[in-house]
């Protein structure tokens, strides 16, 4: 299947954007949901392969990604229908809308290239903003009020679990020494003058301590939870499910949750017979996670770390 990976007027080119139309298999007059609709690229494919009459349903988090998608998808009129809100509640909000069972449904957990290049989000360390990292900044604690607020013990949990970073302590004992912190540069900057560099040349050593502040602000992880049971609760049989993840974090938990849901028994393994009566929800798609090929990676370095699962809802 043929799809435009051309960039949109903000530089946005959807991942993997080829093999998610191939293993999803949109077909004419289908019924989808876009957890993540981000700036459209996935959803604009996905409309144009269930017309003439197939629907999507679009949740983004951000007010102002959807509003851009909402203008990018006009084309498609009525059969776009656009929610403001969390794909963790699609579960009760699809079935109020008519998508109380769909083909297929879509999660890009990444962020898009609108959101970290808008320096007032505070998503990137190499832009002057404020330290705030909400996808809906109406609602929330941002990422200031973390910083400014936890004590060290607290901000290290969140910097070990959610960042894997090994200079956890270290890190949130500088911060709680030099606050308040307001900005993402002062906070980068802090980071970069006080740690030992450490992991992969090149990369910043404010890095693993962003991504574990945007997880923790927006419940990234208990999202990823709940959207992947609401999913799978509304496929249709033979509907698949996909996940692209973009750091070792969520693919685990993607991974686990589809390997879990494709298993007969859940019983311990020591146990010799089952008793637990549990049967398969799902078959696996894709064995093991589909990455980005060496000619994306060169045309959008963005997608070298995506990871793309795939589940088919059995029964």
């Amino acid at each position: 299947m043929a799809v435009d990976e051309q960039p949109d007027d903000y530089g946005h080119v959807p991942v993997l954007l080829q093999e998610v139309m191939v293993l999803l298999d949109p077909q004419p007059g289908g019924m989808f949901i876009d957890g993540t609709v981000g700036a459209g690229g996935h959803a604009s494919a996905i409309l144009a392969a269930i017309a003439p009459d197939g629907r999507l349903l679009g949740f983004d988090r951000d007010p102002e990604a959807l509003g851009y998608a909402g203008r990018r998808l006009e084309p498609f009129g009525g059969r776009f229908l656009p929610v403001v809100g969390s794909y963790g509640d699609m579960a009760s909000v699809a079935p109020a809308l008519g998508f109380d069972t769909v083909d297929g449904v879509l999660l890009d957990l990444g962020l898009s290239s609108r959101q970290l290049d808008n320096a007032e989000r505070g998503f990137s360390f190499l832009k002057e903003g404020p330290l705030d990292m909400r996808f809906d900044s109406r609602r929330g604690e941002s990422a200031a009020d973390l910083i400014n607020n936890l004590n060290a013990e607290e901000l290290a949990g969140i910097f070990r679990q959610y960042g894997e970073e090994a200079q956890s302590r270290h890190i949130a004992q500088l911060i709680v020494a030099n606050r308040p912190i307001r900005t993402t540069t002062e906070l980068a900057g802090l980071i970069e003058s006080g740690t030992r560099r450490r992991g992969r040349p090149g990369r910043h050593p404010a890095t693993k301590v962003f991504q574990a502040l945007r997880i923790a602000v927006n419940d990234e992880l208990g999202e990823v939870d709940r959207g992947l049971r609401g999913a799978l609760g509304l496929l249709r049989p033979g509907g698949r499910l996909a996940v692209i993840s973009f750091h070792s974090l969520e693919d685990r938990l993607v991974k686990q949750f589809f390997r879990d849901s494709a298993r007969d028994c859940v019983c311990p393994p020591e146990q010799p017979v089952c008793t637990c009566g549990a049967r398969a929800e799902v078959r696996l798609v894709t064995r093991k996670a589909i990455k980005a090929s060496t000619e994306e990676i060169a045309a959008n370095p963005r997608s070298r770390s995506a990871r793309l699962r795939v589940v088919a809802k059995v029964g």
